[in-house]
């Protein structure tokens, strides 16, 4: 009699095998998770990306660095909390760099994909935040895809239930890494019982996070990260609980798993973050790269002796920064092209244009001690041109109107 005759008929199987080998190459059904993951995020982020105004296919570029670092960060954290496995009596540090394994700390992964995103996005001339608010759906959802390699891999179970919905667990050959023990009848071995199906829970919660996230992204346009801080908040709150349900061994403290005590901390870290960050959510126009394309109003109303037909089109380049602007900028800048002015900076408050007693001052005109009276917006100029004019000649080069024409007229606060 085997272990297998043990367990009664169970509502969730587990694989027997998460290796498969074409030719001398194994194919990992945890690898294959990952990258699947990693994919999904990706499509989600660039969805997300081009509807805040960034140029298409900027994801791949930041993944090249993201990935990596998360895949590196995440290992580092699980070898980290779980010494023993390989650094401890019997353990062979060797066995560290074997990712396909198993052993992937999100922590880790969420921390060493940050680094990358923003060695990337210094490149591109993108915020962090725009960035980081774009992905929080996509990432829970990769989350859950990834979970179903630890269903291939056996692990990431709870405790014994009675449940239905129980899990089978194999007894994986430690010989033959990706397989599970077989009897001398060559079946798979079973633990006996039925378990919770931990990687189960957490997949489901991490659907539910990305639809909350997305649902309240859009209903009170979450800006600066606050989006992201969400789906953290989320994540932990679920993952606290369902970290308490698992039964493999642990590193721990004061009686709790160390990923319970993690979960709390990075929860509170990120309920400061929503709660103290304020701002409108961000979008973004390009700087530089292909110029802007010429609004339909202009187009009908230039003369066609000034259009240069001979000309090729202009190549369209990738941007080489962005700049933040409102929402309402931005659905401008896509229907006429028009770039918005770049925001100037205040006037010192030391710089004035006459004391408190009315006395003269220097007006910066060669020190002949003669003060200038203000110019109320729309008199005219000393010279005789009105101000309004002076604006319309500086509007038609491009350029704003000068602050100076017109002392009384404020920068605009965005």
């Amino acid at each position: 009699m085997t272990l297998a005759s043990l367990s009664p008929q169970a509502a969730l199987p587990s694989p027997a095998t998460a290796v498969w080998q074409l030719g001398p190459v194994p194919i990992r059904a945890y690898a294959l998770c990952i990258v699947l993951g990693i994919v999904v995020a990706c499509v989600v982020t660039e969805l997300r990306l081009r509807r805040r105004g960034v140029a298409p296919w900027a994801v791949l570029d930041i993944a090249v660095w993201a990935v990596p670092f998360g895949i590196v960060g995440a290992r580092i954290y699980h070898v980290i909390t779980s010494p023993g496995s390989y650094f401890g009596e019997g353990g062979d540090p060797v066995r560290a760099l074997y990712i396909w394994e198993g052993g992937l700390g999100v922590w880790g992964a969420v921390a060493g994909g940050a680094v990358g995103a923003w060695l990337a996005v210094r490149q591109l001339g993108l915020p962090l935040t725009v960035v980081a608010d774009a992905l929080a759906p996509g990432l829970p959802l990769a989350q859950a895809v990834g979970r179903i390699g630890n269903w291939f891999n056996n692990e990431l179970f709870g405790g014994p239930t009675t449940l239905p919905w129980g899990l089978e667990i194999h007894r994986m050959d430690p010989t033959n890494p990706g397989h599970a023990l077989r009897d001398d009848s060559g079946n798979p071995v079973l633990e006996p019982g039925l378990f919770h199906p931990a990687f189960l829970y957490e997949a489901l919660w991490n659907v539910g996070v990305a639809g909350l996230v997305f649902f309240l992204d859009r209903r009170f346009k979450l800006g600066r990260g606050r989006a992201f801080a969400l789906y953290v908040m989320g994540y932990t709150a679920g993952r606290f609980w369902i970290e308490m349900m698992r039964t493999d061994p642990a590193t721990e403290i004061l009686g709790a798993r160390l990923n319970v005590w993690t979960a709390v901390l990075v929860f509170l870290g990120a309920l400061v973050y929503f709660v103290r960050v304020r701002g409108p959510q961000e979008f973004l126009v390009p700087v530089g790269g292909a110029p802007a394309p010429l609004a339909a109003g202009d187009a009908a109303t230039s003369d066609v002796s000034q259009v240069d037909v001979s000309r090729e089109p202009a190549a369209v380049g990738a941007p080489t920064a962005y700049r933040v602007v409102t929402e309402e900028e931005f659905r401008r800048f896509q229907e006429t092209g028009e770039v918005p002015p770049a925001e100037e900076p205040a006037e010192p408050a030391s710089v004035q244009h006459g004391d408190s007693d009315g006395g003269p001052t220097d007006d910066g005109d060669g020190g002949d001690g003669e003060s200038r009276p203000e110019t109320p917006a729309g008199s005219s100029e000393a010279a005789g041109e009105p101000a309004a004019a002076a604006e319309s000649a500086d509007a038609r080069d491009g350029e704003p109107a000068d602050a100076g024409a017109a002392p009384g007229t404020a920068d605009r606060d965005r």
